[in-house]
C-alpha cells in the first residue's frame, strides 16, 4: 500500500489550461530524492497534497491539484487551478507558492522565481492607480526622468534640518525629496513636524521656481496608523506617500492602494528587507516576482537596483525588472521570466537608487531610459559646492546622455559637474 503520492502532482504531458496560474521554481532535492519526486513535493504541498495517502476524497479534489508539467535541470514550472486561489487576495497567493514548501526537508534549496498570472486572476486586483503617464502629468514632467534624493545620513535630522536640505534639493531642480525606509515618527523628528515643515520649504520651492515639487514622506506603521499619516498628507497637499512594501505586507498595501487612491495619493514603494529573501540565487523569491506583485497590488513606483552602484543586481537583472513594470506584454526570458500580458493593469516606474553620482547617470540611463525615477542622494549632498550644487550637477549629467555627450565635454561648460567628476569620476561604490 502506498504511504504518499507525491507522484500523483506529476505529469511532463500535461498541457496547462489557459486560465491556470503558472510558477517558475528553481529546486535541488535533498538527498535521496528524485528530482520529479521533489517537484511533485512542491506542488503538493502548494495545492491539494500531504504527506499521506487518504482514506477517501471527493472527486473535485482531482481538478484542484496543482501540476508538475516540466522539469529542466534543476528548473521546475507548476500549473496551478484558478479555483486555488481567491481573487484579489496577495496574501493568499503568497501563502499557496510560497509559504510552506520553503520549510521542506525534502528540498535543499528553493526558489519561487516567477508566477505567470492569466486574466482572470488579474481582474481580481486594481494596479498602480495613476501609471507612468498619470504620474508624469501630475508632476509635468515629460522627455526625462524624474528625479529625488534622500537627505543623508538617512537619520539624525530634525523635522526643521530635514526640510532645508529639501528645500536645496528642490531648489536645485530635483522634483523630489525622498524620507528613507527607516525614518517614521521617532523623538528627534516627529512626522507630524516633519509634513508641517516640509509643506512649508515646498510650498516656497514652487513659488519660486514654478514647477511641481514634490516628496515621499514615509508612512510605515500599523495601517490605521498609515491611513492618518497618508490623510494629514493629502490635507497638506502632498500628491504621494511612501511605504516600506515588503515589512508592511501584501495586505496592508493593498489596503492603502484604495485608501491612498481615494486621496488622490501616489506610493512610492521601498523595498527595505528583500534581499533577506532575493539575495541567494538558490534559494528564497526573486525580485522579479516582488515587483511582478507589487504592480499588481498597486504601487506606483518601486526600487529596482543600479547595477552601479552600492547594491547588488546586474545590468540584465535591473532592466529585466524595469520591462517587468513597465511593459504591457512582457516576454519570457527562459528560467528568469514567464510570459506576462498585463491587461488592464497600468504601468509602475522602475526606481534606481544606491550609491549613485552624477558621474554614474549615463551608465543607469543606459540600462532604463527615460522612464525611471533616478535617486541620488548622497551624490548630490557630498559635493563639494553642497546640496544645490549637487543636483544641478546630476541633471546636468542627464543632460549629457541626452545629447548623446561626454561628461567630460559637458563638464567643460558645466562648473557643477565638473567639481562632482573631481570628488568621484566614475567611482563606483562597492
Amino acid at each position: 500500500m502506498a504511504i504518499d503520492w507525491y507522484m500523483d502532482f506529476v505529469d511532463l504531458g500535461y498541457e496547462p489550461a489557459r486560465d491556470e496560474l503558472h510558477a517558475l521554481f528553481y529546486f535541488e532535492p535533498a538527498e535521496g530524492i528524485s528530482k520529479e519526486e521533489a517537484a511533485g513535493r512542491i506542488a503538493s504541498e502548494s495545492s491539494t497534497g500531504t504527506w499521506t495517502t487518504l482514506y477517501s476524497l471527493p472527486k473535485r479534489m482531482k481538478d484542484l491539484q496543482a501540476t508538475v508539467y516540466d522539469i529542466e535541470g534543476n528548473y521546475a514550472r507548476i500549473a496551478y487551478p484558478l479555483d486555488l486561489w481567491e481573487k484579489g487576495n496577495a496574501a493568499q497567493l503568497e501563502s499557496g507558492i510560497a509559504g510552506n514548501i520553503f520549510g521542506m526537508k525534502a528540498l535543499r534549496n528553493l526558489r519561487l522565481i516567477d508566477v505567470g498570472f492569466p486574466t482572470e486572476y488579474l481582474n481580481g486586483f486594481k494596479g498602480p492607480h495613476f501609471g507612468m503617464e498619470g504620474i508624469r502629468k501630475m508632476m509635468r514632467i515629460h522627455g526625462r526622468p524624474l528625479t529625488g534624493a534622500v537627505p543623508k545620513p538617512k537619520v539624525g535630522f530634525d523635522a526643521r534640518e530635514h526640510a532645508k536640505i529639501a528645500y536645496e534639493t528642490w531648489m536645485g531642480g530635483f522634483d523630489f525629496v525622498k524620507d528613507d525606509e527607516n525614518l517614521t515618527s521617532m523623538p528627534f523628528n516627529r512626522f507630524g513636524d516633519r509634513v508641517n515643515e516640509m509643506t512649508r520649504m515646498r510650498d516656497r520651492a514652487e513659488q519660486e521656481t514654478g514647477d511641481v515639487k514634490s516628496a515621499f514622506i514615509n508612512i510605515t506603521a500599523e495601517t490605521a496608523t498609515m491611513q492618518e499619516r497618508a490623510r494629514m498628507l493629502a490635507d497638506h497637499g502632498w500628491n504621494y506617500v511612501m511605504i516600506d512594501v515588503v515589512v508592511a505586507g501584501t495586505s496592508a498595501v493593498q489596503t492603502m492602494r484604495d485608501y491612498c487612491s481615494d486621496l488622490g495619493l501616489a506610493i512610492h514603494a521601498h523595498r527595505a528587507m528583500h534581499a533577506a529573501f532575493t539575495r541567494n540565487r538558490k534559494h528564497g523569491i526573486s525580485m522579479q516576482f516582488l515587483v511582478k506583485l507589487m504592480r499588481l497590488i498597486g504601487v506606483s513606483q518601486i526600487h529596482t537596483g543600479t547595477a552601479v552602484g552600492k547594491l547588488t543586481g546586474s545590468k540584465r537583472e535591473v532592466a529585466l525588472l524595469a520591462n517587468v513594470l513597465r511593459d504591457q506584454k512582457v516576454k519570457a526570458v527562459p528560467h528568469i521570466l514567464i510570459d506576462q500580458d498585463w491587461g488592464s493593469i497600468r504601468s509602475a516606474f522602475p526606481v534606481s537608487s544606491g550609491g549613485l553620482h552624477p558621474g554614474l547617470v549615463p551608465d543607469v540611463l543606459d540600462i532604463y531610459g527615460k522612464d525611471l525615477v533616478l535617486l541620488v542622494s548622497g551624490g548630490i549632498h557630498g559635493h563639494p559646492k553642497g546640496t544645490r550644487a549637487g543636483a544641478i550637477a546630476t541633471l546636468q549629467a542627464v543632460e549629457a546622455w541626452n545629447e548623446k555627450m561626454s561628461l567630460d565635454e559637458k563638464a567643460k561648460s558645466s562648473p557643477e559637474l565638473a567639481l562632482a567628476l573631481e570628488k568621484w569620476g566614475y567611482y563606483r561604490p562597492k
